[in-house]
């Protein structure tokens, strides 16, 4: 999986005698020999100290991590992908790409969030209740503003795509559901196709055929997510087939019926796994075994709400992917 375990990680002081994750490193060095090259695994974000002896080799701050943490989260044999999110809030200057890329070892690439500003049918980040229709909305001249410039310019190298998030809003904003695929296939076929653009929908009524033929016909990929307003994703496979995919790409957030706040509350400091239901993680299971044996590039990136701990619920998955590594997929899959 590349050459990204070496970089030096000075900022953090980060090796001040033995390396306490040398353990950690070699046991997972040992399970991704096992796992196909195409297979991307990786958390929603990075910065939480709780992951102590499971990511990072001591105790730092969240703001450190944030800063800095990228150069010994990529040295983890495990995680080979990242999610970057700030960018769905507001704009990332070009030179915090710059210094996230400086961390990064060659070949390892990012899942970027595409602004709000662009993909929220209403003006995002308002309270509750007030719901004015933005004016931006599936504007490309405000993407490029907003992220797709400074990716082109910073990022380009380390950018594995950009997932396009689409809020529940009122039906009035988002038009029906065939209304809303055709504007969102001129709005990716606008966006620079050294960008490669992935669909992660908020609103199950939105998952349609024609939404599924928007992406087919764009060159985008539909996010299977684990997310509390979605069907799971091997319902979501139903509508969007992933022999149609240019690559497959889960995400897991939250299960089904959950909340947020009240999840992030119970499951902090995210150092154990908490909710582990076998249909849920069967599932997930199934939609990553049928995209390998499609020999497609397949990215996990998975939020600590999802079950507790997201480095834990990556490294099962990876001992269940790597138990069955004979059921199905393709010999040139794997190393």
């Amino acid at each position: 999986m590349g050459t990204r375990r070496t970089a030096p990680v000075a900022q953090l002081d980060l090796f001040k005698g033995a390396d306490p994750l040398a353990p950690v490193y070699r046991e997972a060095a040992e399970l991704v020999a096992r796992l196909p090259e195409r297979l991307h695994l990786g958390t929603s974000s990075w910065f939480f100290p709780g992951w102590e002896g499971l990511v990072w080799s001591g105790r730092f701050s969240e703001s450190d991590l944030a800063r800095e943490g990228l150069r010994e989260y990529a040295r983890h044999p495990l995680l080979t992908t990242v999610g970057i999110d700030r960018s769905f809030y507001a704009p990332v200057p070009a030179a915090d790409f710059a210094r996230y890329a400086s961390q990064l070892p060659p070949g390892f690439r990012c899942a970027i969030k595409a602004p709000a500003s662009v993909t929220s049918a209403v003006v995002p980040h308002r309270p509750r209740g007030d719901a004015e229709a933005n004016r931006d909305y599936l504007s490309i001249e405000r993407f490029r503003a907003d992220l797709g410039d400074a990716l082109v310019s910073s990022f380009l190298p380390h950018t594995a795509m950009v997932i396009l998030e689409f809020p529940r809003a009122p039906r009035a904003l988002t038009g029906d559901p065939r209304s809303f695929a055709q504007r969102l296939a001129r709005f990716i076929g606008d966006v620079d196709p050294r960008i490669p653009v992935a669909v992660e929908l908020r609103d199950p009524t939105l998952l349609q055929t024609a939404y599924a033929q928007a992406l087919a016909d764009a060159g985008a990929a539909h996010v299977y997510s684990m997310h509390a307003h979605m069907p799971l994703p091997g319902a979501q496979r139903a509508v969007v087939p992933l022999r149609r995919q240019p690559f497959a790409v889960l995400r897991l957030s939250l299960p089904p019926h959950t909340n947020y706040d009240e999840r992030k509350q119970d499951f902090a400091p995210f150092d154990r796994l908490r909710d582990v239901d076998p249909a849920r993680r069967d599932d997930v299971l199934s939609v990553l075994r049928e995209a390998l044996a499609l020999d497609r590039d397949t990215w996990v990136l998975v939020n600590n709400k999802a079950e507790g701990s997201a480095p834990l619920t990556l490294r099962a998955i990876a001992q269940a992917l790597a138990a069955r590594q004979g059921d199905g997929f393709n010999n040139s899959t794997f190393r």
